[in-house]
């Protein structure tokens, strides 16, 4: 098994909104509200719409669970679902909540992500499998995403 870069993602959010406590952990919903992904094989746009329904559980540990739509640059629209686990050192991820720019390499950041589509053109991406390493900015999330070949 190889993994072979598939693109680049940024993925622009919205403010975090905290739902508060449940039998979960602290349930939070983070909006997408746009942003772009380039790379050797496709490029395109995020549409906004879609969102990051996460739980952050006792021990600090992020649950990710996305899903949003990409319009590529031939006008193909891609559904794409991520889940993934973000943690780190209390100290950091205290930084990371208070919207400071903390270099990835301090943290965890990982993302198994799914693609869905009924375009031809792309349709090698549904029998795709790829996982992700990232990081995440005051309003955004960045990660390269590699394909398990």
């Amino acid at each position: 098994m190889n993994l072979e870069h598939l693109a680049t993602f940024t993925v622009m959010l919205d403010p975090i909104l905290e739902l508060g406590g449940t039998h979960w952990g602290r349930r939070r919903v983070i909006n997408i509200v746009g942003g772009s992904f380039e790379g050797p094989r496709f490029s395109g746009v995020v549409l906004p719409g879609g969102a990051d329904w996460q739980i952050v559980h006792a021990d600090g540990m992020a649950s990710v669970d996305t899903r949003y739509t990409l319009r590529t640059h031939d006008d193909a629209h891609l559904y794409l679902s991520t889940s993934g686990v973000r943690h780190g050192p209390a100290e950091v991820m205290a930084r990371l909540a208070e919207g400071e720019p903390v270099d990835p390499s301090e943290y965890y950041f990982r993302l198994f992500c799914r693609f869905e589509t009924g375009d031809e053109r792309y349709s090698w991406l549904n029998r795709t499998l790829a996982v992700g390493t990232g990081g995440r900015l005051p309003d955004a999330v960045r990660y390269d995403a590699y394909t398990l070949t």
